[in-house]
């Protein structure tokens, strides 16, 4: 069994099968791509690569590190990445659209458009997408290092029957708790209200909408990362990098399973911040948050997350964790945008930060 928790004692030896990654003296002036390194070199990250737009719209794509151990491949500048949460903004976006057309009411309970799917009849659709239902994390009950998983293939009703085999987390309402329960069951709230899959509604609402290419939602039993893209990895607990790129991401769905580049994600939080996804009025809930507990200063919307910079105001956006890969990033009102991933999980709260304050860093600098 693979451990999130074995990274740490893995760093010398993934920098020992690299070779090649660049000191932050190597990094120059830019501040971006000089944390970039350092995520590489101190944090132990294989690699690691952002996308920044600027004030003027400038586009910068940056990278460190290898893109697969043991060679000298360089990470591809925006490569496709496993975006895993990020795919919640997505879905909040559809199912606030469909209230912009009144196919379904924020408040309104679930069990009005999924009869007798939750024990509880009074979580509403608000309560799914700012995480305030309730219901318990089936993420909890899958250990998803287990490679026994790697290649399982699992179907949203069975995520939410996992879910639902043990306690709410609080009555709906009076608290606040991140689930992936909630956003698979928004995932079939929009299959039930449009009669097409999750799929091919982002398809058609979000990605062709906003022209992004190079970001989809893998297809049923899809295993593989379809464009340009760096390696993720998995260690044990001696150190020993596995190659996770190649992994079943179905027990994701809704919640995790998107494909997306840096400059993908760029894009949607700054189409969401012009106007060019929802009506001002949907927007404008999507922007209402709650404090969460997720890491300091943030707040949770709806499927969006109001990130406190260091040179003042706030970025919007998301983030997104699955084996292999992470991605932390967002927009501002003035036109500035970030995404960074690196290509494996952070094993503690150190490594985490140094991620985030590499999105402040290129939003700020």
């Amino acid at each position: 069994m693979f451990k999130r928790s074995a990274i740490a004692a893995a760093v010398a030896a993934a920098l020992a099968v690299s070779a090649i990654a660049p000191p932050a003296s190597a990094a120059g002036a830019n501040p971006v791509k000089q944390e970039l390194s350092q995520l590489v070199s101190e944090h132990g990250f294989p690699g690691a690569l952002a996308t920044v737009t600027g004030r003027d719209g400038r586009v910068r794509k940056l990278t460190a590190g290898v893109g697969e151990l043991g060679t000298a491949k360089p990470v591809p500048a925006d490569g496709q990445v496993r975006i895993g949460s990020n795919t919640k903004t997505f879905v909040a976006v559809v199912v606030l659209q469909l209230v912009g057309e009144r196919r379904v009411r924020l408040d309104a309970p679930v069990e009005r458009y999924l009869p007798g799917l939750l024990p509880d009849k009074t979580i509403t659709v608000r309560q799914l997408l700012q995480h305030t239902s309730g219901l318990p994390n089936y993420t909890e009950y899958l250990n998803i290092d287990d490679l026994s998983l790697r290649y399982k293939h699992f179907e949203a009703r069975e995520l939410v029957d996992i879910a639902l085999a043990h306690p709410a987390t609080f009555p709906p309402g009076t608290g606040w708790a991140y689930s992936n329960t909630n956003y698979t069951v928004a995932g079939l709230l929009i299959e039930k209200v449009t009669g097409r899959s999750v799929a091919s509604e982002i398809d058609k609402r979000v990605l062709r909408r906003i022209g992004l290419r190079h970001t989809y939602f893998p297809a049923p039993y899809e295993t593989g990362i379809r464009e340009r893209h760096p390696h993720g990895y998995l260690f044990d607990a001696e150190g020993k990098p596995l190659d996770i790129t190649d992994l079943d991401p179905s027990w994701g769905g809704a919640a995790g399973q998107m494909i997306g580049t840096p400059s993908d994600l760029n894009r949607l939080f700054t189409a969401l911040l012009d106007g060019k996804l929802l009506r001002p009025a949907e927007l404008a809930e999507m922007q209402r948050t709650v404090p969460a507990d997720l890491w300091p200063g943030v707040r949770y919307g709806l499927g969006i997350i109001s990130i406190p910079l260091s040179c003042g105001g706030l970025a919007w956006g998301h983030g997104g964790d699955i084996p292999g890969y992470e991605t932390r990033g967002g927009a501002t009102t003035d036109g500035r945008a970030a995404t960074v991933a690196v290509t494996t999980l952070p094993t503690d709260e150190e490594k985490a930060m140094a991620v985030i304050d590499t999105v402040d860093t290129a939003l700020c600098s």
